[in-house]
């Protein structure tokens, strides 16, 4: 009974936070005008963008200027996107293979690489446009200031090894996030894609990760269950005593794939006081569950028989993914200049194909074909499939538990928000639903950074209880 009521409770709260659509008067032109107003004065926040430590380099072309990647400083800056997590994100042999040290040192340094970068931007790099904000009164503070926003999450606690020490190590260099798998299980935490291959090493969380759990909370460490497995995320839930995110998943009542949440799922989220940060990635708002996981199924196969590790959500030439979604204003995201593309797109599997002898490549090349001829690619996904996933996620759940990701430079990216210039379009489209300019600051960075600072609260309390520091 006491949980009917907890759901009826919820389910009301939910539909009293449900928007209403804009008037049909308001014209387009008054539309773009008061969306343009909104998003000026509001702090938005992106949770999932992937880098390349190439883009980050003094005396070269870099991440302060403009790349041939979705997001990069001068992009943030035309396009009003204040803040960005960027993923310090590591791959993940299939079927338990990597755990073992020299796997747990090779995954150390690429996260150190990737740390160092983005302390490279803030600190050499471009001090004056972006600053790395370790709390969410840092970040509100940089917006006033008129500089852009660094925010740092770990996708994928491999890096830490066994080493549980490097969990406040990782906090200390800014991590604010971690999940703790990725695409296949690590020594931490079984993986979603369990349910494709039926490979699950540890029905949930491992020993070690149930430690991590606690160490993330001890540190301040928002917990992410966007990559891990539907049990890992149980168990986290009866673990934390905090609010726990999903950095970058969608609905899976609207589109069936095992990164998105299903009902059950986003309730629990909710009742835990955590927040879903709707991602556009098409292949996650905009599916065909039957033939998508045949696909999958089939690219999977392909990269197993040819030991290629994908770089992330099967994404690039190489991973045989669907790459970016196409946008409606080419010129606007067009590539201008040069850089490489952040590490989920398909530079990493590319770098294995040609490390390849020749016949063995073609031969891969040739199957992939084969797979793309006999399962299309998803269809294009647009601005609207994105807010139709944070519609249903505000109408389920309540108003307080929905963010916004976009997964770019890791093969996100739909019609109308392909890159941070199109950041406005969200805004636009959550303005012609009918959601105030309260609630579109609450979608756009308001939640996330409530439960920010309710796991920095709690760490605050767990290290009182233990009578340690965090030393940063």
């Amino acid at each position: 009974m006491r949980r009917l009521a907890v759901f009826a409770a919820l389910g009301a709260f939910a539909l009293s936070s449900a928007p209403n659509p804009v008037s049909c008067q308001m014209s387009d032109a008054e539309l773009t005008a008061k969306a343009q107003a909104i998003h000026k004065r509001t702090l938005t926040l992106d949770t999932h963008v992937d880098i390349s430590p190439s883009n980050f380099q003094l005396g070269q072309l870099n991440y302060g200027q403009r790349l041939s990647t979705q997001v990069d400083l001068t992009k943030m800056e035309g396009g009003g996107l204040d803040a960005v997590f960027f993923s310090i994100f590591v791959g993940q042999p299939a079927n338990g293979a990597g755990q073992d040290s020299a796997g747990y040192a090779s995954a150390y340094a690429t996260d150190t690489a990737k740390f160092n970068a983005v302390h490279r931007l803030a600190e050499q790099i471009a001090p004056d446009r972006i600053g790395i904000a370790r709390t969410a009164e840092d970040a509100r503070r940089l917006f006033k200031e008129g500089k852009k926003i660094a925010f740092m999450g770990v996708e994928n606690g491999y890096g830490i090894g066994t080493d549980i020490t490097r969990v406040k190590e990782f906090y200390d260099r800014g991590a604010r996030y971690m999940s703790l798998a990725h695409n296949n299980p690590s020594q931490l935490s079984d993986s979603n894609t369990g349910e494709g291959d039926g490979f699950w090493e540890w029905h949930g969380l491992s020993p070690l990760g149930k430690q991590v759990i606690a160490e993330m909370n001890k540190w301040g460490i928002m917990i992410d269950i966007s990559h891990p497995s539907r049990e890992s995320m149980a168990q986290s839930l009866e673990l934390t005593r905090a609010p726990i995110i999903a950095s970058h998943s969608a609905v899976r009542a609207l589109c069936d794939v095992s990164r998105n949440l299903a009902d059950d799922q986003l309730k629990a989220l909710a009742r835990n006081g955590g927040v879903i940060q709707v991602v556009a990635f098409r292949g996650y708002i905009k599916c065909d569950p039957k033939g998508d996981a045949a696909r999958t199924k089939a690219l999977a196969d392909l990269r197993a028989e040819y030991g290629i590790v994908a770089a992330t959500g099967g994404r690039g030439r190489g991973a045989g993914g669907g790459g970016r979604g196409p946008t409606s204003d080419a010129n606007r995201c067009a590539p201008i200049g040069g850089g490489t593309a952040g590490a989920g797109t398909n530079a990493a599997v590319d770098s294995q194909l040609a490390a390849m002898p020749e016949a063995r490549r073609n031969e891969y090349e040739a199957k992939l074909q084969s797979i793309n001829d006999r399962y299309p690619q998803q269809a294009v996904a647009n601005v609207e499939d994105l807010v139709n996933h944070i519609d249903y996620a505000v109408k389920l759940i309540g108003i307080d538990h929905v963010g916004i990701s976009s997964d770019f430079d890791g093969g996100g990216g739909v019609e109308g928000y392909n890159c941070a210039l199109d950041a406005i379009n969200v805004t636009k489209e959550l303005v012609r639903r009918g959601y105030t300019e309260k609630q579109i600051g609450q979608i756009w960075s308001g939640n996330l950074l409530r439960v920010l600072e309710e796991v920095e609260k709690v760490a605050r309390q767990i290290q009182k209880e233990q009578g340690t520091r965090t030393g940063t």
